[in-house]
């Protein structure tokens, strides 16, 4: 894949015409230089670097996970989730990234304890089966938000990876709705059957 090159898309300002134009040059008889656009060369586009992309790309991503996680902690005091935000770029497209939003424990279908890690993207894509966590990214959709089985990581540098025996690919939950992906977190974090049912009917 060929490496992309970003451009900062900000206009410039734009320069004002004169308003008087005389056989005298405006220099001989004001003493200021002509700001005509044509006497001007159009400015060349700035160029980025992947280091300056991921870091704007990154402070997006921590302001969403910040805003996120206030928002699934304000819902109710009994359902309380740690602030665990950190976010990461992809290597070779550094506008595109994902942010760890919290992490807990609870009891999922049919499985007694579930580890369970919140994430953001800001793209929408499978979650792969193997090294490779993201597969098939469309960037079409502008978010996606989903959770998966976590587990401590074994001879990996990784301290926590995917638990693929949860549901085969360690997948709970993944949508590109705001809404059904917080209905899905309080889910995860009721402690009765009591409090699952009125989230439900939300």
């Amino acid at each position: 894949m060929a490496k992309l090159r970003y451009f900062d898309t900000r206009e410039e300002p734009k320069l004002i015409e004169p308003r008087l134009q005389t056989k005298h040059s405006e220099f001989l008889r004001t003493g200021r230089i002509s700001r005509r656009r044509e006497d001007w060369l159009p400015e060349e586009r700035r160029y980025l670097t992947h280091e300056e992309v991921a870091e704007k790309t990154a402070r997006k991503l921590q302001a969403a996970g910040e805003k996120t996680h206030q928002n699934i902690n304000g819902f109710h005091r009994t359902i309380q989730f740690p602030k665990m935000i950190f976010h990461r770029t992809l290597a070779d497209s550094p506008h595109l990234g994902y942010c760890h939003v919290t992490a807990a424990r609870t009891k999922f279908a049919r499985y007694d304890e579930v580890a369970w890690a919140f994430y953001i993207a800001n793209f929408y894509s499978d979650i792969g089966d193997n090294d490779n966590f993201f597969d098939n990214i469309a960037v079409q959709n502008s978010r996606m938000y989903f959770a998966v089985a976590i587990k401590p990581g074994e001879s990996t540098p990784e301290r926590m990876v995917v638990d693929r025996s949860v549901r085969g690919n360690g997948l709970l939950f993944r949508t590109n709705d705001p809404q059904i992906a917080i209905r899905n977190i309080l889910l995860l974090g009721a402690r009765n059957e009591q409090l699952r049912q009125i989230i439900r009917q939300l």
